[in-house]
């Protein structure tokens, strides 16, 4: 690492513009004066004189000592040194006393109780993971499934004699674990060395060394690929807020305060008892945010959750009675922080463009996910600490009374998309003397367990990523502690069993339906169907991918079936229950999903509706089939074309035809006229000449009147009539 000692680099270094500090400060494997060694070198701008004293020195006999570069550093050479070999540096302080402290930029540690640093090679491990991370450079993390499990690694799971699993045995047993649930990452409680296990690892004295505990750095580095073999992405958890007063770390490191501001109104947090960065000083900003980029840089980890930003923020966070120094404006906002933490964000992502960087901020503070260059503070996620504190208020209560407190359900979705929001139920929330999950949950020891199935559920479906803390899976019963493993042996009984599947299957929902992820970050992705039923603690909403795909879900938060329950649906068409908390299987009382089919009834603004029945204490997630009507099909150009003539060549014929009959009809009827005419004339005629044949006759017998009969004519006549009677008689 010779090549990066140079004057510019210091330079960099010393204005705060340096993320590789790393490769030239520490101990370095190197060859001088054609002698192979080790180089030592150490920031300690005050100090009157620096040594390494070690196994290699015989600690204080024979110490090494150090010569000022420049710019504040020391630096030594050792040719005995060696792999493992414990070693630190001894300080003569301004006053003319003398300290031991480890290495801030070393690579390995000597394990607890001790505090020296070892000399260790970073380089050489084999790396197996370059398709992982090529895949995960093409992926817009804001637009993936995130679903992020936290882990304590010293416990999760023991030996028999309470001893530490090791990282090679927590690749074999928590990366299967972590893939067959369905998780997506794996976030891990600080791992870089801290001396006080009650810490949880959040007291750091080691920044660049992987805690002991577990393993060595290399073995570290085949867990995260192990990690990444199963598609599992790895978080680290990282204090960059504040550094505990042991004497072998940071704390008055030369003597005088260095790596923590000078004034008293700003070094200290009174409430953890620790000491504050300074980020206004550039030997400091460049140690963290080349820390940062070297977790990414040299274990290929996928994500860094900063703890405690809003301590970083805010200069009276934790001071009481005007303790505190206010800025150039007279506000109580750390500017040098502010600045810090777009200069680590850029510096993350320049390394690695696809890296996570989440941050624990608890206030309302704007733009926390905003790009640096745009006035935000660079990160790409944060913690909604607002809404898991109003939903644990809110599950906690009786269901009688949570119609009162409707607006701890609701709230969230006014500020749902401000940021790029985690959903986070953390260690924190299960620690001593705050109950763990099912414990917080009312009611009687089923109820816990369907209040606690409800509240997963609306988490998954609630926009956002998701974390949940180690043993949450199955309701482990009591608070979470550090000294010892979950309590696997209560998988034993049923109802946690049922729910360690439970989450399995809704992990795997989740992972499975993209509209539950595509779109956290907009209202594209989500829409109320109804969110002010308080009396019955009803909601129901839906979400929405990209390609239009959609859910609707339907929260019931009262241990009470609702029957004939209706709510307006988007589409016409069939609504079929996919996924229920109330599932007979995992210690519900529904036997088997159901389909609704919609109403043309109008309801919350959409012009069709479904009756349902809601299951007691429930949510329930619905598949959309639309109802499908059957469109004309499309004609070509020419089909138009041909179609067009046809349709004019009907009209004409039709015309004509209807032109034709027009005419026929009328020549018709005018002949029926005419021959009608005559018919009435000829008869008139008729009658007239008949009239006047019967006035000629009556004229003719009245002037011819014959002359009457003799009795011997008449005699003769009636003989004649007789003999002509016999006559034919006989014939």
């Amino acid at each position: 690492m010779a090549d990066k000692i140079t004057s510019d680099n210091l330079k960099l270094f010393s204005s705060g513009n340096c993320d590789f500090a790393y490769e030239f400060l520490g101990c370095h494997k190197e060859i001088k004066n054609k002698k192979e060694g080790y180089v030592f070198r150490v920031w300690a701008p005050n100090a009157n004189s620096v040594s390494i004293a070690g196994e290699f020195t015989g600690w204080g006999e024979n110490p090494v000592k150090m010569e000022k570069i420049g710019y504040g550093i020391w630096e030594g050479f050792s040719d005995s040194a060696k792999q493992y070999d414990s070693y630190k540096y001894l300080i003569e302080k301004p006053n003319g006393d003398t300290v031991y402290k480890s290495d801030p930029y070393g690579y390995h540690t000597e394990v607890r109780p001790g505090t020296a640093s070892k000399v260790y090679d970073l380089e050489g491990y084999n790396w197996k993971d370059e398709s992982y991370r090529k895949e995960a450079a093409k992926k817009n993390i804001l637009e993936e499934p995130v679903n992020i499990y936290e882990v304590h690694l010293g416990s999760w799971k023991r030996h028999a004699d309470g001893s530490f699993l090791t990282f090679d045995e927590l690749s074999k047993e928590l990366v299967p674990y972590v893939k067959k649930m369905g998780y997506t990452h794996i976030e891990l409680m600080p791992v870089s060395e801290y001396p006080f296990d009650p810490s949880w690892g959040y007291q750091v004295t080691g920044y660049y060394a992987v805690t002991p505990r577990y393993g060595t750095p290399k073995d570290f580095m085949a867990f995260v690929d192990k990690c990444h073999a199963e598609g599992i992405g790895v978080i680290l958890d990282w204090v960059g807020a504040h550094f505990p007063k042991d004497e072998n770390g940071l704390y008055e490191f030369d003597g005088t305060r260095c790596y923590e501001y000078q004034s008293d109104l700003k070094n200290e947090h009174p409430d953890w008892n620790t000491r504050i960065f300074d980020y206004g000083r550039g030997e400091v900003v460049s140690f963290l945010m080349s820390n940062a980029v070297f977790w990414v840089d040299k274990f290929h980890v996928d994500g860094i959750r900063v703890d405690a930003v809003a301590s970083m923020l805010y200069l009276d966070y934790g001071r009481r009675g005007g303790a505190w120094q206010p800025n150039i404006h007279g506000e109580n906002i750390n500017l040098e922080a502010v600045e810090f933490l777009k200069k680590f964000n850029a510096a993350v992502f320049k390394k690695n463009k696809s890296v996570l960087t989440i941050a624990e901020e608890s206030t309302a503070f704007p733009m926390v996910t905003k790009p640096g260059y745009d006035g935000g503070l660079g990160f790409n996620f944060k913690w909604n600490m607002g809404w898991m504190n109003d939903m644990l208020r809110y599950m906690s209560l009786d269901p009688l009374f949570r119609k009162n407190n409707h607006n701890n359900l609701t709230f969230s979705l006014t500020y749902a998309f401000s940021e790029n929001f985690i959903l986070p139920l953390s260690h924190d929330e299960v620690v001593h003397g705050k109950c763990s999950m099912i414990n917080k949950m009312p009611g009687e020891y089923e109820d816990k367990f369907s209040n606690l199935r409800a509240f997963y559920a609306y988490m998954i479906a609630h926009p956002g990523k998701k974390l949940m803390f180690m043993g949450d899976e199955f309701a482990q019963f009591i608070e979470w502690d550090f000294a010892k493993e979950l309590d696997w042996f209560i998988l034993d009984y049923d109802l946690h069993k049922k729910m360690q599947n439970y989450v399995k299957d809704l992990n795997k929902f989740y992972l499975d339906n993209a509209p539950l992820w595509e779109n956290d970050t907009d209202w594209s992705g989500f829409s109320w169907i109804a969110c002010d039923d308080y009396e019955k603690s009803i909601v129901s909403f839906r979400r929405i991918d990209k390609n239009g795909n959609e859910l609707v879900v339907v929260c019931n938060f009262c241990p009470v079936e609702r029957t004939n329950y209706r709510i307006g649906v988007p589409y016409e068409g069939k609504y079929t229950q996919v996924f229920s908390s109330d599932a007979r299987k995992y210690g519900g009382e529904t036997a088997r999903l159901k389909s609704y089919k919609s109403e043309s009834e109008p309801m919350h603004g959409f012009e069709n509706s479904v009756v349902l029945t809601i299951a007691p204490m429930s949510v329930t997630f619905y598949k959309i089939e639309k109802k499908v009507h059957k469109p004309k099909k499309e004609k070509t150009v020419k089909e138009k074309v041909i179609k067009e003539k046809a349709s004019k060549k009907s009209e004409i014929k039709a015309e004509t035809v209807k032109s034709v009959k027009k005419a026929k009809a009328e020549i018709k009827a005018e002949v029926k006229k005419e021959e009608k005419n005559e018919v009435k004339a000829e008869v008139k005629t008729a009658k007239t000449a008949e009239k006047a044949v019967k006035e000629v006759k009556t004229e003719v017998k009245a002037e011819i009147k014959p002359e009457p009969k003799t009795e011997t004519e008449v005699k003769a006549e009636a003989k004649k009539t007789v003999k002509a009677k016999k006559t034919k008689k006989k014939k």
